[in-house]
């Protein structure tokens, strides 16, 4: 694990160079950036290798894995908290289809993931990178009571971290990760855009494919 120490802080792409470099404040940038993925409706954090990384690395960062754990459930539950009362005071009002970060087809998968889990959507979500993101202010405008909400955020938070958390932790002692921090990191960033970029595909062809056939050329007569 001694590796890790020497990486020098790569971004958002390495996780393990990020926690290092944070020193003493490593579990305050966990829960910061859990919580403005979700809260602050921004989804390009890397939460699932955070939360790995965090947990694997969690000797070497002096803190303990129920500490990480229990930051990454908090930060990720008031996080969408924040979301569902968004969602619940301004509906689908902040979602334009050109917006740079708030994209109205954001809120459209969100939706129908919502539509087909109901519920347990707030579960399953938190494993979807972008999905987890949005669906809370979706839940919101949708006007479920908030304590329902709050039950599934819940479960959804703390299953999140103890699956990743756990995985992490335990997973580091195997040789051949701890000694490649940086790239299992990396490989679950790349892992994880793999749904979204199958869907953005296959929206992309469903859009050609509704498109109306461009009407021939009309040709001058020569009369």
């Amino acid at each position: 694990m001694e590796r890790g120490v020497m990486l020098a802080s790569g971004g958002l792409l390495d996780p393990s160079g990020l926690l290092v470099g944070a020193g003493p404040w490593a579990l305050a940038v966990v829960a910061a950036m859990i919580f403005i993925e979700t809260g602050l409706l921004f989804p390009f954090l890397p939460g699932d290798s955070l939360i790995f990384t965090a947990a694997l690395l969690s000797t070497q960062l002096g803190l303990p894995l129920w500490a990480v754990i229990g930051t990454v459930a908090i930060a990720a539950i008031l996080g969408d908290s924040v979301g569902y009362w968004i969602g619940h005071r301004f509906g689908r009002r902040l979602f334009k289809p050109h917006a740079r970060i708030l994209k109205l087809r954001y809120l459209e998968r969100a939706d129908a993931f919502f539509a087909k889990y109901g519920p347990h959507s707030l579960v399953l979500a938190r494993f979807v990178p972008v999905v987890r993101t949005f669906i809370p202010p979706v839940v919101g405008a949708s006007r479920m009571h908030y304590m329902r909400f709050f039950a599934w955020n819940t479960i959804g938070g703390v299953a999140w971290a103890l699956v990743l958390g756990l995985a992490g932790f335990f997973l580091g002692r195997i040789p051949v990760i701890a000694d490649n921090v940086e790239l299992i990191a990396v490989g679950i960033v790349v892992v994880s855009v793999i749904p979204i970029a199958v869907a953005f595909f296959r929206e992309r062809r469903r859009h050609r494919a509704e498109q109306p056939p461009s009407a021939p050329e009309e040709r001058p007569s020569d009369v």
